[in-house]
Formats: structure tokens, sequence, C-alpha cells
């Protein structure tokens, strides 16, 4: 492996066409050994520039590896071993096929050295992960997968205008740190497309638009990835850039606010993954070794809880048809298991001890702390929005909520497995931090389990598990549509077909209208008016009169057609004769 590199990338690319050809248990054994392969790949990496090829005069680098790339690929390749696993009983080949190229173009983009490779992995995220949506086959789901394409298609552009007009300012196309000194348009470009993937406000409403209505399974791979991907393309280039360490707080509140009032299940976790994403956004751009550290761990654990609670969820979905809370409730009595491996999410996310959410998202807080107070402060409170909303609210209205009279069987085996895993990890990851730790770009001088931290995180779950207790009543769910930004191009997609529908039609006929009354019946008098003028009087009359000039000269050579040879003689002879004179007398 470290003589020969082999970008995991192209292992799930390849691998896709193979999947419509294989049956049965080949299938499944197929699907899981390209990930279990491609994790090991990436755990006997060795670090260097690999890859590198011209082309059309441009340096493409399609092997960057160094702990930034390896710590993310590492968790990716993870969490799609786990993902597959739990698609498994799935019998749908295209959700598959459309899921490999998915992780596949995850991967690639996570090891492009250079901007083109980058964006040519971008996209195909971007077109392959929008089948995990339309493959519902419900309306709901073709309409937010058309959404959800036509704003990543935006940010693609953006991004492709930003890396056109970085390379006119720079030379190149390499993919790496940028300054937040003089910054330019281009850098200004880049970052609004990496910010949307990564759904920062208020260009984010495309997740929470899309997410909830994409399959079962493929909810559990756009949880992992486009985000996360996003997340890594901000560390590379922005790193440092305090519009972010502001903007990752208001992210981490927003989303959790939205969370809290929400009703189906996933939209919940949808919209906590904005506030999630908000700490991680934030540790961006403090930038400090602390906090970049923080962000790439939260991200990580973050991974792998997100998804445990994206399977429980899906696991409940696909027993009952049903991830509206109001609907739900009681059914702890007939899923058991996936109650105890969806409470192990929430507290993980919560950041309880012995979790995974102990050790990662407390050390962005941490560095915080020092950075500046009043973005400590915010991601305090989105602590007690995450637990109130996530830890407390979505497994009570599920599972212990006044029984909804539906009686579903436990989750299949193959689920069961997949959460199981995600489960152990989390609470391995909070035991053995050092696990991860020692992944991380920068040395971790950072010791979780303290006093003062213990205390401080018990201390405001307690206290927000007591306002859950009091405010239990206010908190009950209703079958209400919360408004988002994406009201604003719904509502602007609808006027704009109004505008074409209505004024545009009646004007466009108006005018036609005026066009066949005035316009044709005017061109077809002056035609006819020219038609008499030009081509009756003047065209015809040149040509009858060539042609009966023609025609009489005809009749006076027709005289010497006589047929008699004498006549012919002397013609002959006189033209010699006037032939002869005109010589001699020239």
């Amino acid at each position: 492996m470290t003589n020969l590199w082999i970008n995991p990338a192209f292992l799930f690319i390849l691998g896709s066409f193979l999947i419509p050809i294989l049956k049965g248990r080949v299938k499944h054994t197929f699907l899981l050994l390209v990930p279990a392969v491609a994790f090991l790949d990436v755990v006997l990496m060795s670090q260097g520039t690999y890859g590198a090829v011209q082309f059309l005069g441009m340096d493409l680098i399609f092997g960057k590896v160094d702990r930034l790339s390896l710590v993310f690929a590492h968790v990716f390749t993870l969490m799609a071993f786990i993902g597959v696993l739990y698609s498994l009983h799935v019998k749908d080949d295209g959700q598959h096929v459309a899921a490999y190229l998915y992780m596949g173009s995850s991967l690639g983009a996570i090891f492009a050295g250079d901007y083109v490779t980058l964006f040519l992995f971008w996209e195909i995220m971007a077109f392959s992960s929008v089948f995990l949506i339309w493959y519902r086959r419900t309306q709901k789901a073709v309409n937010a997968g058309f959404r959800y394409l036509l704003v990543h298609i935006v940010g693609g552009l953006f991004l492709f205008a930003g890396i056109l007009l970085r390379h006119g300012e720079v030379g190149s196309f390499a993919f790496g740190a940028i300054s937040p000194e003089g910054v330019t348009l281009a850098t200004y470009l880049i970052m609004i497309g990496f910010c949307l993937n990564a759904a920062v406000p208020p260009i984010h409403a495309w997740l929470p638009d899309a997410y909830p209505e994409a399959t079962v399974t493929g909810t559990i791979f756009l949880s992992v990835f486009t985000t996360k991907v996003a997340l890594y393309a901000l560390i590379r280039a922005f790193a440092g850039f305090e519009i972010l360490a502001i903007i990752g707080p208001i992210m981490a509140v927003y989303g959790v606010c939205y969370a809290v009032i929400e009703n189906d299940a996933r939209r919940i976790l949808a919209y906590h993954m904005v506030s999630q994403l908000g700490y991680m956004v934030c540790g961006v751009g403090m930038g400090t070794e602390m906090a970049i550290n923080g962000a790439i761990a939260h991200a990580y654990a973050y991974i792998i809880y997100k998804g445990l609670l994206f399977m429980g969820t899906g696991a409940v979905l696909e027993m009952t048809g049903k991830s509206k809370l109001n609907e739900l409730g009681g059914l702890y009595k007939y899923m058991p298991i996936t109650l105890l491996f969806t409470v192990t999410g929430g507290i993980s996310i919560s950041g309880f001890p012995l979790t995974s959410g102990f050790i990662g998202k407390s050390m962005t807080v941490e560095a915080a702390e020092s950075y500046k107070i009043f973005i400590f402060l915010m991601l305090m409170i989105a602590s007690i929005g995450t637990f109130l909303s996530v830890g407390l609210k979505l497994p009570y209205y599920i599972w212990f909520n006044k029984d909804s009279g539906i009686k579903p069987k436990e989750a299949p085996l193959n689920m069961k497995l997949a959460m199981g895993i995600a489960a152990f990890i989390c609470y391995f990851l909070g035991v053995y931090p050092k696990f991860l730790f020692d992944m991380l770009p920068y040395p971790v001088h950072w010791e979780p389990y303290t006093i003062s931290h213990f205390a401080e995180v018990m201390q405001l779950l307690l206290f927000t598990g007591l306002g859950f207790l009091l405010l239990l009543k206010k908190l009950t769910p209703e079958p209400t549509l919360n408004l988002d930004v994406d009201w604003f191009y719904r509502k602007g997609s609808k006027v704009f077909m109004w505008v074409a529908n209505k004024p545009i039609a009646i004007y466009e006929e108006y005018l036609g209208e005026i066009y066949n009354k005035w316009f044709t019946n005017f061109t077809l008098r002056f035609s006819n008016f020219l038609w008499r003028i030009f081509d009756v009087k003047i065209i015809d009359g040149i040509v009858n009169d060539i042609a009966g000039f023609w025609k009489d000269l005809g009749g006076v050579a027709r005289l010497s057609q006589t047929g008699l040879v004498r006549n012919y003689a002397f013609f002959m002879l006189l033209g010699g004769i006037l032939f002869i004179t005109y010589y001699l007398f020239k």
C-alpha cells in the first residue's frame, strides 16, 4: 500500500456498475465487501501526494493524503459499511447504485488536491445523491428532489465561477489554504459554494426540505456525506475566517429552534444537522488548533450518532409507515431494540459522559470560551436545545407517549446490526477518546474527563431535563407547517409561473392580435402593391419587351432560312467580301 496507492473513490464508482449484474447472496457479499476493502485501504494508506496527472495543461491531483483527508476518509468508509449493512434488505438496485456513486464521489472530493478534481466529484455528488430522494417515488419526494438539484446546481455555478476567477488571480488550480487577508470576489464565490453544501443559513433550507423526503436508507447516506465534504472543504481552504466563527453560532441556535418546534421526526433531525454543523463551522472560523481539532472530532462523532438517529427513526418509518410524532407513541413495547439504539444516539448527540458527544463537541465549546464569550454562550444555548429536542422530545413522543394503537414488528436483522455497530462506536469513542484524538491533524492537549467539565455538562443536562418536564404540555407536537426561508423561493417560483401564465401570456396574446390585425394585413397589402408595380408593370414589362425583341429578330432571321443552297451561298459570299474589305481598309 505504501508504493501502490488505491483511491477508495474508484472502488465504489467502479463497483456501482457491477451491482445490477450480481444476484442474491453474491450481491449482498459484494455490497459489504467494497466498503470493507475501502476502509482497510484508508487504514493502511500512507501520507503523500498520489495520482498526479496532466490534462489539457492542468495539473490534476487525485490523491492528496494527509491527516485531514485521512480522518474524514476513515469515518466515511466506516459509515459507508454501516449504511450499506442497514440497507442490505433493499431490493431496488437503483438505490444501491446511487449510494455507491454518492459515496465514491464524496471520497474523491476528500482526496482531491486541486479545484478541478474537487469540482468534478462535487457535481457527481449532487447528481447521484438526488436519486436517493427520487427513489422514494412520492410526489413530495419528486418535488423536493428537483428543488434539491436546482439549489445544488446554483451552488456549483458559484463554485465554478470562483475557481475560474481564482485561477486567473494565482495561475493555479491548487486546492489549499486561502489567506483571510486581501480576499477577492473569487474567494467569496468559492466560500458561498462550500457554505451552500454546508447548509449555512439562509442557504440551508434545501436540507430540511429534501432529507425527510428521501428513502429510509437514502437519508442515512445523505446525512453523512454532502455537508461533511463541505465542512472538509471549509477547513482546507477557509480556516481562520472570522465570518465563519460568527455564522456558526447563528446556525447552531437557528437550527435547534426549528428542531424544538418540528413535528416530523426526520425533519427534527434534519434541522438539528444545521445546528450541529454550526458548531463545526464555528470551529473552522476560529481557526486555532484546538478549534479545528474540535470541529473534526465533532464531525467524526456526529456522523456516527446522527447516522444512528436517522437509522432509528428510519426503522420506525419502515415498520409503521409514519414519522410524525403526533401519530406515534407507545412503541417501546414493540420495538425495544430500536428504542435502545435510538436513545443511545440521543444521549450521544446531547453530550452525555461516556459517549462520543462528550469528547467531540465539547472541545469546540472549550475553544469558543477563550475566543469570544458571546460565541460560547450561543453554543451553550444550542446545547440546551439539542438535549431538549433530540435527547428528550424525540424519544419520548415516539416511544413513551400515549399509545397510538400501532403494533409494529421489530426492525429487520440487518438494520439492528447496523444500529448496534453505530451504538457501540458511540460508547467506544466516549470511553476511549484517544482512538479519535490520535487521528486529528494537531496534537490534542485537552482532557475531557475533568471534574469541572463533567459537572458543567451534567448541570446543563439535568436542568434541561427539568425544563422538559415542566414544559411537557407546551412541547406537545402538532401537525403544523413551519415556514423557513425556502418559502421565498417556493412562493417566488409560483409568482414566476403566475406571471408567465397570466400577464405575459395575456400580453403575448394581445401582441399577437395586433400583429395579425395590423402588421399582417399591412404586409399583405404592401406585398400586393409591390407585386402590381414591380412584378406586373416593370419586371413583366421588361421580360415581355425582351421576348418581343428576340421574337422580331427571329422573324427577320427566318426570312433568310429559305432552304435553297444558292441563297446560303450568296450570304456566305457577301459575308466573305465584307470581311476582306474590312481587313484591307482597317
